[in-house]
């Protein structure tokens, strides 16, 4: 189980870092910068809301009828200063100014200012205009307006109300703690919305900086390029895969594009989910050894990694080599079975039994010399025929009778290879002598010729109807064609049903409880290459038939 280890740059602020600082200065300009036009939006406001009330209260004091009738007196100060004092007092006012046209004050919130020029503009007013200006006067800036007083049709005066910027600034005063609480708030709410944030692509990035990241990407990408062994890494669903190397999609013939679990060859796919050492599996043109780990990062799994090598050459090599030692194998159970043999005759002669111990020594030189010479001159090829003699021997060793049909003639193993040749025979008929070993008088036969139009394979023989049909058109080919490598091993074992004979060629990889996984394997991969047809029997007795076209019946 692979572990993924923790990285992080030194003195280096992470990716999750980065982005964090940037959003809490980003947010905290947006939030301060909101903060401020909320201020000056309700300022604004404050201002239009202290127009509106500052109108309405001098245009009510100057038509109150009250008003003019105080300005028909010999002394309007006395009847309007009580009346103007309580209006503003309950308006919110600062002041109410009544004052004749040429600005004398008849009242005002400081009586000692009575009597004295009124400061603002009366210009407007004095052509009939009700108007409203922010003027510094005696009691400092403020907002007033200016409203005529008529008297039949006459203007006989003025009157003025405004609030000073002092005490407007003060009602915007207490919004603030409320405008600065939602700002503090929403700072908060940001803050903490960009420490998740920050955390989750912390754990997508593994801490790094980004010119970690950077770098990672680039030797990761160099690395799936340069290696040579085929790389597939599958998510913690195992759906698609994340990574395919190129030397993955040429060893298992993937497409370009997004590869998914079902894109891989059968066995693969039947895989398990866990640890898996150097499991064999054969596809269509290769044999290729297969390790699977399973990746964590923080004691959770998040995928797999599958590593692929092509065994290809290797396992042409292996089988090369199998076959030397079988026969080396042979030669040494020959060996010792003549020396048994050699000391029996010397005895017999030590015994003065002379014509016994002839008789002896050419019986068993007789048969073996026989099926020595059968098969030399039936079979073309050397290495066939080596193979078929050292598997007798091999079979003999393990008890069990191997006999090679009297029809077996063949002047060439083509389309086959001889190396294809032995491959293909060779491991039939190890499966053979596996299968009847368990029988106390276990069996093999063996049979290798050249087919031709008078032979016809009966269609169900064929594991599965789509072969039943492919049976039937090589029937049609041999016909025409008149040439086919046929192949058929019986056994004395109890045979495999079609459905098992079928998972035996898809399972691709053999253990030591199955001896029936990467040879068959490895047979129908030879087979399906050279366009030709497996199929198996339980009756009258267990048997594997092979038959491969020729070039030209292809």
């Amino acid at each position: 189980m692979l572990r993924v280890g923790k990285h992080g740059g030194r003195g280096r602020l992470s990716l999750a870092g980065q982005a964090f600082v940037l959003q809490l200065v980003v947010l905290g300009l947006v939030i301060g910068i909101g903060a401020v036009l909320a201020v000056l939006d309700t300022r604004h406001h404050s201002d239009v809301t202290t127009s509106r009330e500052v109108t309405d209260v001098a245009v009510t004091v100057a038509q109150a009828p009250s008003t003019l009738e105080a300005l028909r007196t010999a002394n309007p100060t006395a009847l309007l200063q009580p009346v103007t004092e309580r209006t503003r007092m309950a308006t919110g006012m600062d002041f109410i100014v009544v004052m004749a046209p040429d600005r004398t004050r008849y009242t005002h919130t400081t009586p000692e200012r009575i009597g004295q020029p009124f400061s603002g503009n009366i210009d407007r007013a004095l052509a009939g205009e009700t108007f409203t200006e922010t003027f510094s006067g005696t009691l400092g800036p403020s907002i007033r307006a200016v409203t005529p007083v008529y008297d039949d049709g006459r203007i006989v005066a003025l009157v003025s109300a405004g609030v000073t910027r002092a005490r407007i600034g003060a009602q915007v005063g207490t919004q603030l703690p409320l405008i600065l609480g939602v700002a503090a708030a929403g700072l908060l709410v940001a803050a903490a919305g960009s420490f998740l944030l920050s955390r989750r692509i912390r754990r997508q990035t593994h801490g790094l900086a980004p010119d970690e990241l950077r770098t990672m990407y680039e030797q990761h990408d160099a690395v799936l390029h340069s290696i040579h062994e085929g790389l597939v890494v599958f998510g913690p669903n195992g759906d698609g895969a994340e990574v395919v190397n190129d030397e993955a999609r040429r060893l298992l013939d993937l497409p370009d594009g997004p590869v998914a679990r079902a894109d891989l060859p059968i066995s693969m796919q039947r895989m398990s989910w866990g640890v898996v050492r150097d499991e064999m599996h054969v596809t269509t043109d290769r044999i290729l050894l297969v390790n699977q780990d399973v990746v964590t990062w923080d004691r959770r799994p998040i995928g797999t990694v599958i590593t692929i090598r092509d065994h290809t050459e290797l396992r042409t090599v292996m089988g090369e080599l199998d076959s030397v030692r079988g026969f080396a194998e042979s030669l040494r159970a020959q060996a010792h079975e003549s020396a048994n043999r050699l000391h029996t005759v010397i005895t017999m002669v030590e015994l003065g039994r002379y014509r016994e111990a002839v008789e002896f020594a050419t019986a068993e030189l007789q048969l073996s010399q026989a099926l020595i010479d059968r098969l030399l001159t039936s079979v073309g090829d050397p290495a066939l025929a080596a193979l078929l003699l050292g598997k007798v021997n091999q079979a003999a060793e393990r008890g069990i009778e191997l006999t090679i049909t009297e029809d077996t003639a063949l002047d060439s193993t083509a389309p086959l290879s001889a190396q294809e040749t032995v491959t293909l025979v060779g491991n039939l008929i190890d499966n053979a002598i596996d299968a009847a070993a368990d029988d106390s008088v276990g069996w093999v036969e063996v049979t290798v010729r050249q087919q031709d139009s008078s032979v016809v394979v009966d269609p169900a023989l064929a594991p599965d109807p789509a072969l039943a049909i492919e049976f039937t058109a090589l029937d049609s080919m041999r016909s025409a064609n008149d040439s086919a490598l046929y192949v058929r091993v019986a056994d004395s074992g109890p045979g495999m049903s079609a459905e098992t004979f079928a998972r035996a060629a898809e399972r691709g990889y053999s253990t030591k409880a199955d001896h029936h996984g990467l040879g068959l394997a490895l047979v129908h991969r030879l087979v399906d290459r050279h366009g030709g047809v497996i199929g198996t029997e339980r009756d009258p007795e267990s048997a594997v038939t092979v038959t491969i076209p020729r070039k030209d019946a292809r």
